[in-house]
């Protein structure tokens, strides 16, 4: 259900098992499991007579996975629910995550990490040197996003995706593949496309919704590594 509308707050659902470490799988998920550099998300799961909160979301091989706090309660299996996320979270990391994308276009060399969290997003570069000005780099990334460009998404086999390898920007995290297809995110429309990789996570609707941004110290991350970090303002 996250992949679907990313704005969804609030769904149902049925517990369609309980693992042995204490986590819960639903029929369907509204929570985003860790997953390419992206948290997972938190909440809480209700149902007649009980209610738990989950911590994080994790994938366990094809199954997503609802992890609860420690020590509180696990629905029964079989049980219907409802799924509430933590949406002021799970949106800042919308807003992060669409503008570390913008952040790879404003410096256009190869990502060797990334992490988003509620707090701050960051990219890792093949970066040998640092950037003469990043104040300039700030002022560009918030012109992208002031520039309000639509977000939307497409779908490739994994064979065009195969043909164009320019499509993937990370160097340390491979698209997954071998389900057919591959999800592409596309930023601006037409002559106005500014950016279109490969990309599981969520996102917001146009960068408008960003909102300002600041970068943070660029830190040097072994010989030719540099790590930038984007806050929201």
């Amino acid at each position: 259900m996250y992949r679907d509308d990313a704005y969804l707050r609030e769904a149902g659902g049925r517990v369609a098992a309980l693992t042995g470490r204490g986590g819960v799988v639903l029929d369907a998920s509204l929570f985003y499991p860790t997953g390419g550099g992206q948290a997972g998300d938190a909440g809480r799961l209700e149902w007649d007579g009980g209610a738990t909160a989950i911590a994080t979301t994790v994938r366990d091989g094809d199954a997503i996975v609802l992890v609860p706090a420690e020590g509180a309660p696990l629905p029964p299996a079989g049980a219907a629910v409802r799924q509430v996320l933590d949406w002021q979270a799970r949106h800042r990391m919308m807003r992060l995550h669409t503008a570390l994308h913008l952040l790879s276009v404003v410096i256009p060399l190869p990502v060797t990490g990334g992490q988003i969290t509620p707090d701050k997003g960051r990219l890792d570069f093949d970066m040998p040197e640092a950037p003469e000005d990043k104040q300039a780099l700030e002022a560009a990334l918030n012109a992208l996003i002031a520039a309000d460009h639509p977000v939307g998404e497409t779908w490739i086999s994994d064979a065009e995706l195969a043909a164009s390898p320019g499509l993937v920007k990370t160097m340390s995290v491979k698209p997954p593949t071998g389900a057919g297809r591959v999800r592409l995110v596309r930023i601006g429309t037409g002559a106005a496309q500014i950016d279109l990789q490969p990309c599981g996570g969520t996102h917001v609707r146009t960068t408008g919704e960003i909102g300002p941004v600041s970068l943070g110290k660029i830190e040097k991350k072994g010989r030719q590594n540099r790590r930038v970090t984007v806050r929201l303002a």
